[in-house]
Formats: structure tokens, C-alpha cells, sequence
């Protein structure tokens, strides 16, 4: 498994109060379905990422719950009204137990 950080851009980190910030994410994962064969003849165990939260000063902005459907590397992209400064933090688990996360600050000017 690719120990990367998932990838965060923010349209402003320093957005003027109310607003409009667009977020968007990207982690490297491999999302194995289950229903591929390995070259055995085996199937590979199924690993998605199965749950995403945004949170922003531990405040759920956005949750996501994946199926099987859903690409390779998944990309996210939302907007949320910027009412004060603080931390936004992205939190992405996958079938295996392992947890990925990404945060960052935003000052509202």
C-alpha cells in the first residue's frame, strides 16, 4: 500500500468571511474490488477506501460512504462557506484498517 498523502488544493486559504471555498482531494489508493484474480487464479481481497469525512474545526462539513464502483485513486470535490478561520481536516478508511489524513488552515480575513 502507497504510504502517500493524500493531495489537498483550496481555491483560497484566505477567503474573505462567508465565502464559497472549493476543496479538492486525491489519495493514491489502489480501491481492489475483490473481484479481480490474482495470477493464481486467486481473488485479490477486496480494499476500498469504504468511508470519507471533512471535517472543519471538528465540524462535519461532508461524509462519503464508497462502493465497489469507484475509481482508483478517488478524487473529491466540494464547497463550503467560510465563516471563521481554522483547520480542515480530511480523513479517508479503507477495508484493511488503514487510515489516511490531510489537514489544513484557512484564515478567514
Amino acid at each position: 500500500m502507497n504510504n502517500q498523502k493524500p493531495r489537498i488544493w483550496l481555491s483560497n486559504t484566505s477567503p474573505a468571511k462567508n465565502e464559497i471555498v472549493r476543496v479538492r482531494a486525491v489519495i493514491v489508493h489502489r480501491m481492489e474490488t475483490g473481484l479481480r484474480l490474482n495470477h493464481d487464479g486467486e481473488a485479490i481481497a477486496r480494499n476500498i477506501i469504504n468511508h470519507f469525512t471533512a471535517t472543519f474545526n471538528q465540524q462535519l462539513l461532508f461524509e462519503w460512504q464508497p462502493e465497489t464502483a469507484i475509481a482508483q485513486n478517488p478524487y473529491l470535490e466540494f464547497t463550503f462557506k467560510a465563516r471563521e478561520s481554522g483547520t480542515l481536516t480530511m480523513r479517508w478508511e479503507d477495508d484493511a484498517g488503514k487510515v489516511f489524513t490531510g489537514d489544513t488552515e484557512i484564515t478567514v480575513s
